[in-house]
């Protein structure tokens, strides 16, 4: 069997070839256009951006954790604090009840 070309198949398939091209090239212009768009309305809308979400909650959780330290470090403090009080006391005196 001869293989013979068709120069119209040919010029149907170079058509269809350049078509597919440029859908390909629309689609990614108006991606490109709907993206800038979003970024544009989000901005305008003050809204902040993943990397800045994350270090504030990072730095939240942060803050939270010595927060907890410094209020364990307190309460041991105070009670410290309140067992010198207690031995500084002569025997048999009674702590001083606060005036109300």
């Amino acid at each position: 069997m001869t293989q013979t070309t068709n120069r119209l198949l040919d010029d149907l398939a170079k058509l269809m070839t350049d078509a597919a091209g440029m859908a390909r090239g629309a689609r990614e212009e108006v991606d490109g256009f709907f993206r800038a768009q979003a970024e544009r309305i989000l901005g305008e809308l003050d809204m902040v951006s993943r990397e800045e979400f994350e270090a504030v909650r990072l730095m939240a959780q942060e803050a939270r954790e010595e927060n907890a330290r410094l209020g364990e470090r307190i309460a041991a403090l105070e009670a410290a604090a309140g067992k010198a009080k207690g031995a500084s006391r002569p025997a048999g005196a009674k702590a001083k009840k606060p005036d109300a």
